[in-house]
């Protein structure tokens, strides 16, 4: 190796998260590695300028970190800067500037994006950016409070009017009005729907491509573009934005009125950083073994996360985003080998993936629905087959598939669109029916992750449900089956036998209660495949709970996933594989205190329904 060559890799080998990769990783960054120098006062990049595409590591000198001319942080030589905006594909939140003369390393994004993907530099990254995002809430906290965009709707997080123009508009004009305004994208207006063309496409999609200005913004555009409403929270609609892979969403009313444009750098919280490389690998794999090596960072992932004080909630959406990232990835491979399928069809992801409220310990549900009119006979084996090839991808990649739960690889589960709706309709008109309500619950918890997006035509067929007191009463003794583990003497009830002896079963006891009354509750408002959240929330508008059961199911929801989560990464930390069984001797008195407390709310709830419902449950 060159002296000068080996003088970066040493260095570089000296500071996190370099200091923690394997020695080929270090060199291919040293080899890559340009080397920059900037007078003392120069700007290295301004704040909101085009999303960064180097890592930069201070060698000599200093650099300043500058929010609205204020100073955030100062580095010094070893610290590296630029990675959020890198690894996001935003444009930067901050200035860089330096201090006093200063030289750089530029590491090329390419390979600064497959290093910082590696497990080992998960942590760094998540502890880096939460740093950063501290930094920068504690200098704007005097002047203006900055409530958590996830918790807020879209509609409060628009910053300016909607651009907007016909599909005739020339690129030139279209560009120039983006540039005035300015803006990232502009809306085009097309009667019954709408397209989007934003900055990046101009340079992808014309620039790159060579197409003339003069041409129609209709030639370029995206369409139809996807929309939100503006109520929708901040923080699902970054989901949807991470599982579609777009960064500008319209906000549109009910009467089809454009509000705004809600942007990704709008919404962006710290702690969904991580799944933008996790999914950049994944989607880069090209077989079932590239695949495992990159869904190795995921677990580590959920440990950086939970390190980094990320909200379970946050955690378990960002969990199922990359498993829905997974499982699409898997299906394309496994489609390579079984050929193209006969009619089009739409795999579903059911239970807490589906409600975007998976853990390291939750299983893969799963169901398929073909569309068109072809033979049973030719398609079912087909579809049979690749849903075998996905549960064994997966088992490759560390998710669990139970092979006695709901699987895509059962012929119960793989059905025909019009089979689908009609057993749905059939289990809402015949409730009574053996097994009607358990797969009442599981195919409502369902939401496409592949295939047609056109709906969700399985569980939007239980929006009858809420006209049918019968199906919705039964629904409601069902939803109280599930008991919190509360015995006498305000004491927990634990296992007595087997290998999980003296625990709790905190999913069982704790989670299913609440997520069980949420769904019936949900779908008496009409509401069918959502959050366990989401459906309380709307149960609460609707009237069909009291405001207050839903402040006590919301807390206890919250605390029981915190606790499971913070149980699951205890496990992974251990090298044991996650469950859901707490030894309640582990909790400290005071959260045992809570525990109690919620389990005792949420029966008080199950209580007051069976009472009002004249259910006979004590």
């Amino acid at each position: 190796m060159p002296p000068a060559l080996s003088d970066v890799s040493d260095f570089l080998r000296a500071h996190p998260p370099f200091d923690a990769l394997e020695p080929a990783d270090v060199e291919r960054a040293a080899a890559s590695a340009e080397v920059e120098f900037f007078l003392a006062g120069s700007t290295i990049f301004a704040q909101g300028a085009h999303p960064i595409e180097y890592l930069r590591v201070v060698r000599t000198g200093a650099v300043e970190i500058v929010l609205e001319d204020r100073v955030l942080d100062l580095l010094f030589p070893g610290e590296l800067f630029g990675q959020a905006s890198m690894l996001s594909g935003l444009p930067p939140g901050f200035a860089a500037r330096a201090q006093e003369d200063t030289l750089c390393y530029r590491i090329p994004a390419e390979v600064a994006r497959a290093m910082l993907a590696r497990p080992e530099s998960v942590g760094f990254v998540a502890r880096s950016l939460l740093e950063t995002h501290a930094r920068t809430a504690a200098v704007l906290a005097p002047r203006k409070p900055a409530p958590d965009p996830a918790n807020q709707p879209v509609a409060a997080l628009i910053r300016d009017p909607p651009l907007l123009c016909s599909p005739a508009t020339s690129i030139r004009d279209a560009a120039a009005k983006m540039a005035a305004a300015p803006a990232t994208s502009i809306v085009v207006e097309l009667g019954d729907s709408l397209g989007i063309l934003t900055d990046r496409d101009l340079r992808s999609r014309v620039v790159a491509a060579g197409v003339s200005y003069e041409d129609p913004v209709s030639s370029v555009m995206s369409a139809p573009a996807y929309t939100v409403e503006p109520d929708r929270l901040g923080g699902d609609v970054l989901l949807e934005m991470l599982d579609r892979g777009v960064r500008h969403f319209p906000v549109i009313t009910a009467s089809r009125e454009v509000i705004g444009v809600v942007e990704a750098v709008d919404l962006l919280a710290v702690e969904t950083l991580s799944s933008f490389y996790l999914r950049r690998a994944i989607a880069r794999a090209e077989s079932v073994a590239d695949l495992a090596r990159a869904a190795d960072g995921l677990r580590p992932a959920v440990v950086a996360l939970h390190e980094a004080r990320a909200a379970a909630a946050d955690i378990a959406a960002i969990y199922s985003v990359v498993l829905d990232a997974l499982t699409r990835r898997l299906i394309e491979l496994a489609l390579r080998s079984v050929g193209e399928p006969p009619a089009e069809f739409q795999w579903l992801a059911l239970g807490s993936q589906s409600r975007r409220e998976a853990t390291p310990g939750s299983d893969a549900d799963s169901a398929i629905v073909w569309y068109g009119d072809v033979a049973e006979e030719s398609i079912r084996p087909y579809l049979h087959t690749l849903a075998r090839d996905v549960a064994a991808g997966l088992g490759e990649c560390g998710i669990h598939v139970d092979s006695h739960g709901a699987t895509a690889s059962d012929v119960l589960f793989v059905r025909s669109v019009e089979s689908w709706q009609k057993v749905a309709r059939s289990w809402i008109e015949h409730p009574t029916r053996e097994q009607a309500l358990i797969l009442v619950s599981v195919l409502v918890d369902s939401r496409p992750v592949w295939g047609i997006h056109s709906g969700a035509p399985v569980s939007d067929t239980f929006r009858a449900a809420s006209t049918r007191p019968e199906l919705l009463h039964l629904l409601a003794r069902f939803a109280l089956s599930h008991r919190p583990p509360t015995g006498f003497l305000r004491g927990l009830v634990v296992e007595h036998d087997g290998e999980h002896r003296g625990r709790l079963d905190l999913k069982t006891g704790g989670l299913l209660p609440v997520v069980d009354l949420a769904r019936w509750a949900g779908m008496a408002a009409g509401v069918t495949s959502a959050s366990t959240l989401e459906r309380l929330r709307a149960a609460g508008d609707a009237g069909t709970l009291p405001a207050p059961d839903v402040h006590t199911l919301e807390d206890a929801f919250e605390l029981f996933t915190e606790l499971r989560m913070d149980h699951q990464v205890g496990q992974l930390r251990a090298g044991l594989e996650p469950d859901d069984h707490l030894n309640p001797d582990d909790l400290s008195a005071l959260t045992r205190s809570y525990l109690k407390e919620a389990f005792r709310a949420v029966a008080s709830v199950q209580k007051r329904i069976a009472a009002e419902l004249n259910l006979g449950v004590r």
